[in-house]
């Protein structure tokens, strides 16, 4: 008796624990499909509109950050000004990220890693969303200039490769670096999960 009693113990916890774990995959974006994707980015979207009418949404803040180095190569947005940008941080659940794999100190999206954006691609097509922010985010290893600078050519080479090899228009697209300010794991400055790209639906 106590054997079955047990084993539908067993099947509620792994079923928690799968859950859990297919939770931690969604947040980090490979598990996302694209019609999930697609409902984030509509949701995305329609926070960013109640924000700009002067509404206050939950899952969304919006913070005004200082930028330093070159700027950068994409056109800016109408909410960035010299040397600074307002960054939306949504909640972990509104966000879609991709964890694209760079060599170190490399901002060259390496062919294994195309399956990743070839997903981004197909929802991108699908939606009518009109201005997409591409955000590269690192880990907290090396200096804050050295990882925004770092942070920004990577975005702006994913943004690249939608221009050129998914088709996107080039002026749905803007590439930014936040650098190691927003990490994924606090707890774990270092941690890889922290290395990201995030993609945001503006308008």
């Amino acid at each position: 008796m106590q054997f079955f009693t047990v084993i539908p113990m067993l099947r509620t916890g792994l079923a928690i624990l799968s859950g859990i774990c297919l939770l931690v995959g969604s947040a980090q974006g490979q598990e996302l499909t694209e019609d999930q994707i697609l409902q984030r980015f509509d949701a995305q979207r329609e926070m960013y509109r109640a924000t700009v009418q002067g509404q206050k949404t939950r899952g969304l803040d919006m913070v005004t950050v200082t930028q330093g180095g070159e700027p950068s190569t994409t056109e800016p947005t109408s909410d960035t000004t010299a040397g600074t940008v307002v960054f939306g941080e949504f909640a972990p659940e509104l966000q879609v990220n991709i964890a694209v794999r760079f060599a170190f100190d490399s901002a060259t999206i390496t062919p294994d890693q195309h399956p990743l954006l070839e997903k981004m691609c197909g929802a991108m097509r699908q939606s009518d969303v009109d201005l997409f922010r591409i955000v590269g985010h690192t880990d907290a290893k090396g200096s804050d200039s050295y990882n925004e600078n770092l942070s920004k050519l990577r975005a702006e080479e994913v943004r690249r490769w939608l221009i050129q090899d998914c088709g996107i228009a080039a002026t749905r697209l803007e590439a930014l670096g936040m650098g190691k300010r927003f990490l994924a794991n606090p707890a774990d400055p270092a941690a890889a999960e922290n290395r990201r790209v995030e993609f945001q639906a503006l308008s």
